[in-house]
């Protein structure tokens, strides 16, 4: 049998890590900072389609990523990052070592470039500035991960006999579920992290998740439905569910058949109509969790917002330039409240980000006013204020990126009985399924897996294929009525930059009452 690649490997590399960030980056020539970051991971999953076995693996990560800060004039950064592998560790100082020596070189001709630039273009050239991070709080810290059932530990059959099972179970609820997906997957993973500055934090985390996916079909229509049910715990959650505070899971069996029922009344459901003219919308906790991913949670990213990703991915409404920008103005109703916090429990919680900065709740909206964004040490040097570490990469050998942790609407104090029965005519919205989104932000068009018609305060017919569309300011200043019932989800693949990182994060929020046009699929 191959050798097998542990977190414990941590261990053994702990002050090696810390020398070479420390003592041995120190002595490089115009060097101003340098981080290491190392990660491994050990994994299983299984998957099954259509009540048989599909596929299953064992597998393990290993990976480093490295960022210098040097320049004799001009400042910049230089990055390293590698995948690797068993026979990897034998030679691990020499790797750590050239990739520190590769970053520097990097860093030292981007530094140059940049100088060259900055005198060759003139006012425009003035753009750009020396690479700087706005000072933090330097920690050595061990956060441990928080599981029943240690993912290393689950038998990779018995993951196998649970999917083929669930996914047979699927496709007996109804003759109508035609196909499905569904898989399971575990893992454990540690990230050491050090820095010039002295820094030394080690976390682990621990990843369970259930997803199921589905096609059912109708006379008239197929509806394809998938979910999740994830958490930052051990296999334990699959079997038994999750059921805290702020959030709540039935088990996967359960979970991934209400799925199916619900795809099998979808494709009997007609379409969704399209109107004119805008109504009153209730939207429920699911349906806002990408709400708050969408239409908060990027455009305040301050990378986008300062343009960093224009070219793939767009900008943000909330800030056109250093001196015009939202801060301090109202874009919602004071009901409003919106904020990232990685404290929070589920897939964006973390206690450090990846370059060392202790996490921390940021508000974006308060009682309607804009008052922030998540940043980086460098964004922050730019724009001002505290970092509030949100600097996330997928993984280790890949450059951080300005990264939602969990990014939520605030609880209201309403029953959400009473704020749907206070609606004359108007339309229910529960779950999200598929957002349509402007290139800042500005507006956008959300679908919903279910939507019904509410007439005199109770809910009507059910329409498949339907969402809403909106202007995104002129949305949350019509929001006039706020749920108390607040609950988060996971949200397991949301993609940026380039080339693509695709992350496990956090949203949610509860029942929001605004106005909108209704569309159909």
């Amino acid at each position: 049998m191959a050798e097998r690649l542990g977190v414990d490997l941590i261990d053994r590399v702990r002050e090696l890590v810390r020398g070479l960030a420390t003592e041995h980056a120190r002595r490089l020539a115009h060097l101003h900072y340098a981080d290491i970051r190392l990660e491994v991971s050990e994994g299983k999953a299984a998957t099954a389609e259509n009540g048989a076995a599909k596929l299953s693996s064992d597998d393990y990560g290993f990976a480093v990523g490295i960022r210098v800060i040097a320049g004799a004039g001009m400042v910049a950064a230089g990055h390293f990052g590698r995948t690797l592998g068993v026979a990897d560790t034998g030679r691990l100082e020499r790797i750590l070592r050239e990739g520190i020596e590769h970053a520097y070189r990097r860093a030292l001709a981007n530094a140059e470039f940049k100088a060259d630039a900055r005198e060759k273009f003139g006012a425009l050239g003035l753009a750009l500035a020396d690479t700087r991070l706005c000072p933090i709080d330097v920690r050595e810290d061990t956060v441990p991960a928080l599981y029943e059932v240690d993912p290393r530990t689950v038998d990779l059959a018995a993951m196998v006999r649970l999917t083929t099972d669930v996914s047979r179970q699927v496709a007996a609820v109804d003759a109508r579920v035609q196909y499905n997906y569904v898989s399971a997957m575990t893992q454990l993973s540690r990230e050491l992290f050090a820095s010039s500055e002295g820094a030394l934090i080690d976390q682990s985390f621990a990843h369970t998740q259930g997803l199921c996916g589905l096609v059912a079909v109708g006379p008239e229509a197929s509806q394809q439905l998938y979910d999740v049910l994830g958490h930052q715990r051990g296999w334990e959650i699959l079997h038994r569910g999750v059921d805290e505070p702020l959030m709540r899971s039935p088990t996967f069996v359960d979970f991934a058949l209400e799925l199916a029922r619900e795809g099998a009344a979808l494709c009997e459901a007609p379409p969704c109509p399209t109107l004119d003219r805008e109504v009153a919308v209730v939207t429920d906790p699911h349906y806002n969790t990408l709400v708050s991913h969408e239409i908060v949670g990027h455009p305040v990213e301050l990378d986008r917002a300062l343009k960093m990703e224009t070219a793939y991915a767009g900008r943000s409404w909330l800030l056109r330039g250093l001196d015009n920008h939202q801060i301090g103005r109202r874009v919602a109703s004071d009901l409003v409240t919106a904020y990232s916090d990685p404290s929070l429990p589920g897939y964006g919680h973390y206690r450090y980000d990846d370059e060392g900065t202790p996490a921390r709740r940021v508000v974006h909206i308060e009682n309607g006013v804009f008052t922030g964004f998540m940043n980086s040490r460098q964004t922050a040097a730019i724009f001002g204020g505290a970092p509030n570490g949100h600097w996330k990469a997928t993984g280790a050998s890949l450059v951080p990126l300005i990264r939602m942790s969990t990014t939520v609407f605030d609880a209201g104090s309403r029953d959400p009985a009473d704020i749907l029965g206070e609606v004359d005519h108007g339309y229910y919205l529960v779950g999200h399924r598929t957002p349509s989104i402007a290139e800042s932000r500005e507006n956008f068009r959300i679908s919903a897996r279910r939507v019904y018609e509410i007439e005199h305060g109770r809910l009507g017919r059910l329409y498949r294929d339907g969402g809403l569309q909106a202007d995104s300011r002129d949305y949350f200043m019509n929001v006039d009525a706020v749920g108390a019932d607040f609950r988060l989800y996971p949200i397991a693949n949301c993609g940026k930059g380039q080339p693509m990182q695709t992350k496990r994060l956090g949203n949610g929020g509860p029942t929001m009452r605004s106005r909108a046009k209704v569309t159909g699929g």
